[in-house]
């Protein structure tokens, strides 16, 4: 019995190796792809993106890959009766099944840490290298649509020459209650990769802002590079390793901001200064602690939507083999497809709608594992039906 489980299971291995590599590559194309349409990328900054972009590929094909391998290969063993021989022989299913669920739950545990990679390492590679491909980016899509937009920072030009931007207006939305603009005869920009700076040299220019300034000769405005792209890390692209200490940040950001307000309450109760209490200065300060709160709940979500993300790798298995077993279709397409609609129906509307709820203090972040769990019970139930039938 040993020889036919250690059969299938390297069956199983040999299919979800061959299918990983062919769904990553599909991923990873689409990937570049997007980033070259989405950030103006040429064929330098691509490839230097390549390596940061194929974990990111991964975790979208490995759950799928899995699920594609498992029900590939029961199907085939169920339709051609070879469980249906075991068990007159005495021989309980489960001995073919239970490989296989041990293989799923350690590519469960790869696939969390894949995911960790993906998120941190991989996205913050892909954002680093097209800041350090910046220049080349900005010039090549001046020349094309004559502008460019970044987080904080809008480039229009009437014309480019060269290294010359003609005629260029800069609007810089640094943080403050509005937006200031360079306009100039003309521009050079140049990217400090070591420094990382972006400087734009500009030549018989005016600002228009809170302040009016006009200089006819020329003038250098740096920006870092890490100012241009977004201005706070999203908890998504945060490691598991830097969670705990981000959530510890949050819970302090979250309690000075509860008692910063409870501060104003008091001050103006004693003062007989409430007009405060009801006005803009009260409506801030809840909406600081609101903001506070929000951060808090999204970072003490992520690592259980990581956790629950990486095992539904195991899930799948869990219903997969079963189902094809049960459903005895050689196609393995077919088999695909009867397994991956209900999942498809049934678990990601189940995870979005728990990490919402968690992410917005509805819930406990727990109650994102609610779409593993159904996965479980569903394929406890389903593997019940294979040793009964």
């Amino acid at each position: 019995m040993r020889l036919i489980a250690r059969y299938v299971l390297t069956d199983v291995t040999m299919v979800f190796l061959l299918t990983l590599g062919a769904m990553t590559a599909l991923i990873f194309i689409g990937l570049v792809g997007k980033e070259a349409v989405d950030r103006g990328l040429g064929l330098g900054p691509l490839l230097r993106m390549m390596p940061f972009v194929a974990p990111q590929a991964m975790q979208f094909a490995v759950p799928a890959a899995l699920l594609l391998a498992v029900t590939s290969v029961y199907g085939r063993v169920s339709g051609s009766n070879e469980l249906v021989a075991l068990k007159a022989a005495g021989v309980s299913p489960w001995t073919v099944i239970q490989p296989t669920l041990i293989l799923a739950a350690a590519i469960s545990m790869g696939n969390v840490l894949l995911n960790d990679v993906a998120v941190s390492w991989g996205r913050l590679g892909v954002d680093r290298v097209f800041m350090e491909s910046l220049e080349e980016v900005v010039y090549g899509q001046l020349r094309i649509h004559r502008e460019y937009t970044l987080p904080s920072m809008q480039i229009a030009v009437q014309k480019v020459e060269g290294r010359r931007l003609l005629k260029p207006t800069v609007t810089v939305n640094d943080g403050g209650s509005s937006p200031w603009t360079i306009s100039a005869a003309w521009a050079e920009l140049a990217s400090d990769v070591p420094g990382r700076r972006l400087v734009i040299r500009f030549h018989d220019m005016d600002l228009d802002g809170r302040v009016q300034y006009s200089d006819p000769s020329t003038f250098e405005y740096v920006m870092s590079l890490d100012d241009l792209g977004e201005r706070s890390r999203s908890t998504s692209t945060l490691a598991l390793s830097e969670i705990g200490p981000a959530r510890r940040l949050a819970q302090a950001g979250a309690e000075a901001a509860r008692q910063d307000m409870a501060a104003r309450a008091t001050l103006g109760l004693l003062t007989g200064d409430i007009g405060d209490l009801s006005g803009p200065v009260w409506a801030d300060a809840q909406a600081r602690i609101a903001g506070a709160e929000s951060h808090e709940n999204r970072v003490r979500t992520e690592p259980y939507r990581r956790w629950a993300a990486g095992f539904s790798c195991l899930g799948f298995a869990l219903v997969g083999v079963p189902m094809a077993a049960l459903k005895r279709k050689s196609d393995f397409l077919a088999s695909f497809f009867v397994c991956f609609c209900p999942i498809l129906l049934i678990y990601y509307p189940m995870l979005a709608l728990s990490i919402d709820a968690a992410k917005n203090g509805v819930a406990p972040p727990v109650v994102v594992w609610t779409g593993n769990a159904a996965l479980g019970l569903w394929g406890l139930w389903l593997l019940r039906q294979v040793s009964r039938h």
